[in-house]
């Protein structure tokens, strides 16, 4: 009687703040990523992060059966507010409603409005009907096409030279333009079904068997089922899998250390995955199955698929020695003859295992990982000092325990790891709510110079888990609904020499984050990082001792005010700010941009100005740009210059979308853009993008 008369009450209260029909409304994605993300320092491929959560999103979580490990997926609620949502559920039975959400405490209205788009309530009526009709009668259907180009001529697309020996000079194969095609159906938590396709610029539009191209350079396809019976996924093709702390399933992304300080340092146990990004490594191509049996699962993964490799052989007195791959490309490109002399040049196998235990009441849970990897040539490094503890051979195992433990708003996690090596691979932490205003995570990992995983994306400075050493801590303070205060520090040592650091080296990082709101429509904060880590010191030619290592301080600063003046109009100005100091000398750079977006009901148009002024490339700034959908760009801009784009959404019918977006690059400093065959003999850089969204139902 006492959930019937709250559930007459939260329909008449909440009448104002949810349209009654539906309280799900759609999520700025772009800020969510662009808040989780973490400050971009290496070549990262955002696209494939980006895709990882947006599994999140097209998966909504079913609040009645889910447990405190999926309600963290999300990374949207504190370990307080987990811990309150479990307890209330327990003591009240399952939700009637997503209404019923503010009935628990501390899910303010804002919090509830940002969890709304990741979660439901209740089963589908679908799953009554069969299989085919259902997938016959998805609504959640679409083709998207995308172009994108950079206008002016790159050295690559320009006739070859002739040397005084009469040979030519390499060019590109193909024509500049990118094409990227993606066809999708699929429903939450029943089956997915999708193929992307993709050609880079410079490659080829061929159809030749002998180097597996067909049209497009790249092509991936998927086909997952779920809950069929006691089986809860059955996925073929390409996915991924994701299971610990990622030490050895890592799903091939971590957010890492960004704004989000405190619930973005533990990993999620999402199981397996449909594969849906561009990038042509980091994935499984085969079979992927996983067994329910009362609160045990347990995975089983097949996979072969072939990888890029520079292929070497050598000589010795007597014979030739057995081909040997010297490197594994990570690119995906094939412009070049070179280039394409790696396609497909090893096949790698991969059998691996996951055995998982969630305890009746959702408190804690355990697993252990396994995962065996075989190339069909061995990988023999070009040997460096640096280098010699790195994955050499044929065949590479590695296994893996974790548990999660939640305890009153205590979440406890863990993983460790161990290769065929002997390296070993540890991540130990907590999460935990002090009191109602503060949030606190703890971290800390120790991965051996040969440990070697090749599917973990476990938390790191680095940008893989080895060779290292580090204690994080994150805090965030709310003490009002108008302060927000994040902050972290990570110390981190190398026991080991590393590119472009030959010494054993350590370092630190700090970031304070404070936000103000005063008002839902007007949101300012001030961010501040720094930075030091080692690094070699420029060869001047002196006599000295070789290879020595200094200190290199970055301090980043950024002033943001965002305000949404009304339905149509939004605003956003930012100031980007860095100093860099290296042997006592200190040169800086600034980034001035203004964003403005206005829409009506079936267009919008969004659009920026920007100055930058950076003294060298360690003083580059990055700065996030919306793009057409499903398309993620952050950019790093050195030099002086001026940045521009507009983009702009036109809905035609309720089927058909598109999306156009004109960027460009002036610089001020320079004649010459870029290098090598990416070369451009000018000073500035036009690029386009040009996708259409159609719904197939």
């Amino acid at each position: 009687m006492r959930k019937v008369i709250f559930w007459l009450v939260c329909c008449c209260s909440f009448t104002t703040a949810w349209p009654q029909s539906s309280p799900k409304t759609p999520i700025p994605l772009d800020e969510f990523i662009e808040r989780l993300f973490p400050v971009q320092e290496e070549d990262l491929d955002y696209e494939s992060l980006y895709e990882v959560l947006f599994q999140l999103y097209q998966n909504p979580i079913e609040l009645n059966k889910a447990t405190a490990e999926a309600l963290f997926s999300s990374y949207l609620l504190s370990a307080q507010q987990i811990s309150n949502f479990m307890e209330y559920r327990t003591n009240n039975g399952e939700l009637l409603s997503l209404y019923e959400l503010q009935a628990i405490p501390e899910f303010d209205l804002y919090t509830i409005e940002s969890l709304l788009p990741f979660v439901t309530i209740g089963e589908t009526s679908l799953r009554a009907k069969p299989f085919l009709q259902r997938l016959r009668e998805e609504e959640n259907a679409y083709l998207l096409v995308r172009h994108r180009r950079t206008w002016e001529t790159r050295r690559g697309f320009t006739p070859p030279d002739t040397s005084r020996t009469g040979a030519l000079s390499t060019r590109y194969l193909g024509d500049p333009n990118d094409l990227y095609i993606r066809f999708r159906v699929q429903h939450p938590k029943d089956f997915s079904i999708g193929m992307t396709l993709e050609k880079d610029p410079g490659e080829q539009f061929v159809w030749d068997r002998k180097t597996a191209r067909y049209g497009f350079n790249f092509i991936s396809y998927h086909f997952i089922r779920y809950q069929v019976g006691k089986w809860r996924t059955i996925a073929l093709g390409d996915f991924q899998a994701s299971f610990g702390q990622g030490l050895v399933f890592g799903a091939g992304y971590t957010l890492g250390k960004g704004a989000e300080t405190v619930p973005t340092v533990r990993r999620s146990s999402l199981g397996i995955l449909p594969y849906t990004a561009a990038l042509e490594f980091g994935f499984f191509r085969g079979t992927g199955l996983t067994r329910q049996w009362r609160n045990w699962q347990s995975t089983w993964i097949v996979s072969s698929k072939s990888r890029d490799g520079r292929i070497s052989e050598g000589l010795d007195s007597l014979e030739l020695t057995p081909e040997t791959v010297s490197s594994l490309p990570q690119t995906g490109f094939h412009r070049t003859p070179s280039e394409l002399s790696t396609r497909n040049q090893v096949r790698e196998t991969n059998l691996g295992g996951n055995i998982h235990y969630v305890h009746p009441y959702g408190r804690w849970l355990g697993g252990a990982n396994f995962l065996h990897t075989k190339f069909s040539i061995p990988w023999m490094r070009d040997p460096r000092v640096y280098n010699q503890f790195e994955f050499t051979g044929q065949t590479n195992q590695v296994g893996s325990i974790y548990f999660n433990y939640h305890w009153k708003n205590f979440f406890l996690f863990g993983e460790s790891a161990v290769s065929k090596s002997g390296g070993t691979g540890t991540v130990a932490g907590l999460i935990s709510s002090l009191s109602k205003t503060v949030d606190f995570s703890l971290l800390w990992r120790n991965y051996d110079r040969n440990f070697h995983s090749f599917y973990s994306s476990g938390f790191a400075e680095n940008t893989r888990p080895i060779n290292e050493r580090g204690l994080y801590m994150g805090i965030q303070v709310r003490p009002n609904k108008i302060w927000k205060l994040n902050a972290y520090y990570d110390f981190f040592r190398f026991p080991w020499i590393k590119y472009r650091v030959y010494a054993p080296s350590e370092g630190f990082e700090w970031l304070l984050r404070l936000n103000y709101q005063p008002q839902k429509n007007l949101i300012a904060f001030f961010q501040l990082r720094q930075e030091n880590k080692d690094r070699n010191l420029a060869n001047t030619g002196e006599p000295r001792l070789p290879y020595l290592i200094e200190p290199i301080k970055k301090l980043n600063a950024m002033i943001s005010l965002e305000y949404q003046v009304n339905r149509e109009l939004f605003l956003r100005s930012r100031i980007l700010w860095s100093q860099v100091e290296i042997q006592k000398h200190s040169t800086y750079g600034i980034m001035i941009f203004q964003d403005a977006q206005f829409g009506k009901k079936n267009w919008r148009l969004t659009g920026r100005m920007a100055l930058f002024d950076t003294e060298t490339y360690d003083n580059r700034l990055y700065a996030f740009e919306n793009n057409v959908l499903w398309t993620f760009s952050i950019p790093a801009f050195s030099g002086r210059g001026i940045r521009n784009y507009l983009l702009a959404q036109y809905q035609f019918t309720s089927k058909l979308t598109s999306y156009f977006r004109i960027s460009r690059t002036t610089y001020t400093d320079r004649s010459v853009i870029s290098s090598g065959l990416q070369t451009i003999n000018g000073s500035r850089q036009t690029d386009t993008a040009l996708m259409i969204r159609y719904s197939l139902r």
